[in-house]
C-alpha cells in the first residue's frame, strides 16, 4: 500500500499468472496501438503527392525527368524491401503448425474463469482464445482426446469430431475462429465471444461415442 499525503492507493505489486497475462493481453489490444497509417502507407502517400506535383510541371526539363525517375526508383525499392519480408513471414506462418496449448499448464476451470475475466473486460480476443482452449483442454481431462501440447486447434476439432459427431461443424468453426483471432489477428467481438462461450457449454453437455469393443 502507498500512501500519498492524505491518500492511500492499493497498487497490486504481485499479480498472478492469469492476471499479468490478462493486463499485457488487454493493454496491446487497446486500439491505440492500431491506429494511424502505417509507414508504408505514409510514403506511399508522399510519392503520390510528388508525382502529383511533378505532372503539373513540364517534364521536357533534364531536372525534372530526373526527379520523376529517383521517385518511381525509391518506391520500388521500398516495396521490394517491405514485401519481400511480409511475405516470407506470411509463409513460414502459414508453414509452421501452431499448437492451441503449448505451454499452456492451465486447466479447463482455470481457462473458462480466465475467458469470463476477460470478456468482463470486453477483452474479446483473450476471450474468445481462453474459450477454445478451455474446450480443448476440457476434452483432455475427459479423455476424450489425448493430451498432445502441439495439437493445432484443426487437429482437435477433427479429433474430438469422431467422438462428437453432432457438435463436428461447430468444433471446425471455433477452430477456424481460434486461428483467425490468435494467428491471423482478426479483431473479435462480443458475438465471437458468445459463440466460442457456447461451443464450450455444448462440448461439456455433450455424450462422447466410444467405438464398441471388438468381439473375441
Amino acid at each position: 500500500m502507498i500512501a500519498v499525503g492524505p491518500l492511500r492507493l492499493d497498487v497490486p505489486v504481485d499479480p498472478d499468472a492469469s492476471t499479468a497475462r490478462l493486463w499485457a493481453q488487454r493493454e496491446l489490444a487497446d486500439p491505440i496501438y492500431h491506429q494511424g497509417p502505417s509507414l508504408l502507407t505514409r510514403f506511399l502517400r508522399w510519392v503520390g503527392e510528388q508525382l502529383d506535383a511533378l505532372s503539373r510541371v513540364s517534364i521536357s526539363s533534364h531536372a525534372g525527368l530526373l526527379a520523376i525517375i529517383a521517385v518511381l526508383v525509391a518506391l520500388v525499392v521500398v516495396v521490394l524491401v517491405v514485401s519481400g519480408p511480409v511475405r516470407r513471414r506470411r509463409r513460414e506462418a502459414a508453414a509452421v503448425a501452431q499448437g492451441v496449448l503449448v505451454d499452456d499448464t492451465r486447466t479447463a476451470e482455470q481457462l473458462r474463469a480466465d475467458a469470463r475475466a476477460a470478456a468482463a473486460h470486453e477483452v474479446w480476443e483473450v476471450a474468445v482464445a481462453d474459450w477454445f482452449r478451455a474446450v480443448v483442454r476440457g476434452l483432455e481431462e475427459r479423455t476424450v482426446l489425448d493430451e498432445r501440447p502441439g495439437r493445432t486447434a484443426d487437429e482437435a476439432a477433427r479429433s474430438a469430431a469422431h467422438r462428437l459427431p453432432d457438435l463436428a461443424a461447430a468444433l471446425d468453426e471455433g477452430a477456424r475462429l481460434f486461428d483467425d483471432v490468435v494467428y491471423g489477428h482478426r479483431r473479435a467481438d462480443r458475438a465471437d465471444e458468445a459463440a466460442m462461450r457456447a461451443l464450450d457449454a455444448a462440448v461439456q453437455a455433450a455424450h462422447p461415442v466410444w467405438p464398441s469393443p471388438v468381439a473375441a
